[in-house]
């Protein structure tokens, strides 16, 4: 497999994994901000960093899957 072959494929891979992680944000909530409703305070949020942090680890998970290297947690 010449060098471009393999770029092509990373990219795909990686391209695949980003599909995955909007996949699963979207179906479980993950971006959603905590709301409060009329009588009830929200938990504190999450700050902005930790937010980013979650969704990189989330994507981080996701690519290993589409990589084929299973998810060991």
């Amino acid at each position: 497999m010449d060098q471009s072959t393999a770029s092509n494929a990373a990219r795909r891979n990686e391209d695949i994994a980003l599909d995955l992680l909007k996949f699963v944000v979207t179906s479980t909530g993950v971006a959603r901000s905590a709301s409060s409703a009329p009588g009830f305070v929200a938990a504190s949020a999450a700050k902005p960093e930790d937010h980013v942090q979650q969704l990189l680890a989330l994507y981080s998970r996701c690519l290993r899957v589409v990589e084929g290297k299973g998810d060991s947690n």
